[in-house]
């Protein structure tokens, strides 16, 4: 646990998660580019879900490089980055189930997802987020998933349209529960590590 730590902390490693993170987001953005295009002005910062949240997280490695802490940037990346990452995985799985097979493509997006979901937990000890922080990130993922689900913006996976109903409850719940484990991570735990 001490070795992954200063893993986590070495101002090389740090560099080449930025770069993936800062080219991942320029790719994911790429990505939505058919959706955007037919997106109203207004919905547009709604539409690219994850490559959003690895925006924030390049923003906070930006910052982290150099000893500087930004909470606000930090629980919009650790709710976004699990939300996201956990919603791509599932989403792809079920493309899977339903379909029978998946592209390339589709397996790509299950494993960067993934270590989407993983690389926001890992910092959690390092962020310095606190109740009005959090806050703030639970009211842009629940105003995104009402934008999503209520307005029809949500990602396209066009063999999944048939349950649009089921889909939006699950992300709700992800979207609770992505919450709660921001807090438990990094409120709770450094409450905890306070009292103790």
């Amino acid at each position: 646990m001490n070795y992954l730590r200063l893993i986590l902390k070495d101002r090389t490693f740090l560099i080449l998660l930025w770069m993936i993170n800062f080219f991942g987001t320029i790719y994911g953005y790429m990505w939505y580019e058919g959706q955007l295009a037919n997106t109203p002005a207004k919905f547009l910062i709604f539409v690219p879900d994850s490559p959003t949240a690895s925006l924030f997280f390049t923003i906070f490695l930006t910052f982290f490089i150099f000893g500087k802490n930004i909470p606000y940037i930090e629980a919009l990346a650790i709710v976004t980055l699990f939300k996201y990452g956990v919603w791509a995985v599932v989403m792809n799985l079920f493309m899977l189930l339903v379909n029978g097979s998946l592209s390339w493509a589709g397996y790509m997006l299950i494993a960067s997802h993934g270590a989407m979901a993983i690389q926001g937990l890992l910092y959690a000890p390092h962020y310095k987020i606190k109740i009005r922080h959090l806050v703030v990130a639970a009211v842009w993922t629940f105003h995104n998933d009402f934008i999503d689900y209520v307005y029809n913006m949500m990602p396209r996976y066009s063999s999944l349209d048939l349950y649009m109903n089921e889909i939006g409850y699950f992300t709700f719940w992800l979207s609770v529960f992505s919450v709660a484990l921001a807090y438990y991570l990094t409120i709770r735990s450094r409450n905890q590590i306070d009292l103790s």
